[in-house]
């Protein structure tokens, strides 16, 4: 048997017409795969990857952030399930934080989508950042190629909330949106005008019981100050309220998104098209880094220029110039 041989198998269990528990299962191992750092497993993957390209490409891919507490797990259980009674397929990949002695996921996303995890038409993946930039694990971008290979209509990208992750999710999703808690105007003072900058929808949920009016005049400053901050004309950010847990508003957040998919055809393709643009980049940058500091030749040299740099008595540039062309050198 061949490296690859496991590789039909598994693309077979994604596109064939089988049962939802053989797909979800193929979709689990597949996702399994990618994530792992054996070079035997990084071969059987990009292998799979570019099998399952032309079978990618049609779900829409909808991130979710907001800062802890605000519920969006319960948003996400709230939503998917609505799409799901929709006639849709939902993918849920829900970043956690690496544990830092293990590298395990934390946070347990399954048990705090219970009944979500249990609907046949959903797919719930938590995977560990394993320090990745901000929280975003490195193989969100694969995992959503394979997710919409297995015929998933809608892929739910849950970030951490914290650090860079909502950057890194907006630059690999059609829609991104923000959930906020009804708390007063003040709350705007909170959020990064970068992250205000970045979303196609500000979500104030928990607008519910004695939080129902504060969520209401939350929207109106939100709304107020995505006209101020960002103005497109293709697109013009809306602010909504919804409470998960009373199931209100969560038809007009779909109505939203499909008025925005309806309408945006070709800049969605443009938007996917410079995405894959810059995660080729980026990828490279990756790659070459790697190759650097693994470099027999730049870790003999690296331990000496650093304490040179340190002590003053070499130039940074000096020492990265030196360590540059060590790595240049040809390989005896």
């Amino acid at each position: 048997m061949t490296a690859l041989a496991p590789i039909k198998k598994l693309l077979d269990g994604l596109v064939q017409n089988t049962s939802d528990p053989v797909r979800r299962r193929s979709l689990a191992k597949s996702i399994t795969l990618i994530e792992s750092t054996k070079a035997t497993h990084q071969e059987q993957a990009q292998a799979l990857l570019n099998q399952a390209l032309p079978y990618s490409g049609k779900a829409k891919r909808i991130g979710i952030s907001g800062t802890p507490g605000v519920g969006k797990s319960t948003f996400i259980e709230a939503f998917g399930l609505y799409l799901i009674e929709q006639g849709l397929r939902v993918a849920v990949l829900a970043v956690d934080p690496s544990s830092p002695i293990r590298g395990g996921s934390i946070l347990g996303d399954k048990t705090r989508m219970e009944e979500l995890s249990r609907a046949d038409n959903a797919f719930i993946r938590p995977s560990p950042s394993a320090g990745a930039l901000g929280g975003v694990a490195q193989k969100t971008r694969e995992s959503m190629i394979l997710c919409e290979a297995a015929g998933f209509d809608v892929i739910l990208v849950e970030t951490v909330g914290v650090g860079q992750s909502e950057y890194e999710v907006a630059s690999m999703v059609d829609f991104f949106m923000v959930l906020m808690q009804p708390n007063s105007g003040d709350e705007l003072q909170g959020i990064k005008r970068g992250i205000m900058e970045l979303a196609d929808a500000l979500i104030i949920n928990k607008a519910d019981g004695d939080s129902l009016h504060q969520a209401e005049r939350t929207k109106q400053h939100c709304q107020n100050a995505l006209h101020l901050m960002r103005s497109s004309e293709e697109w013009e950010p809306q602010a909504l309220t919804c409470s998960s847990i009373e199931n209100r508003g969560i038809t007009e957040i779909w109505a939203l998104l499909t008025d925005y998919f309806s309408s945006n055809q070709a800049i969605l393709e443009t938007k996917r098209q410079q995405q894959n643009e810059k995660w080729l980049d980026r990828l490279i940058t990756e790659q070459l880094r790697h190759a650097f500091e693994t470099h027999q030749a730049v870790q003999e040299s690296l331990p000496q220029l650093q304490e040179q740099v340190i002590s003053g008595k070499l130039t940074a540039y000096d020492a990265a110039k030196t360590l540059i062309a060590r790595f240049n050198e040809p390989q005896s």
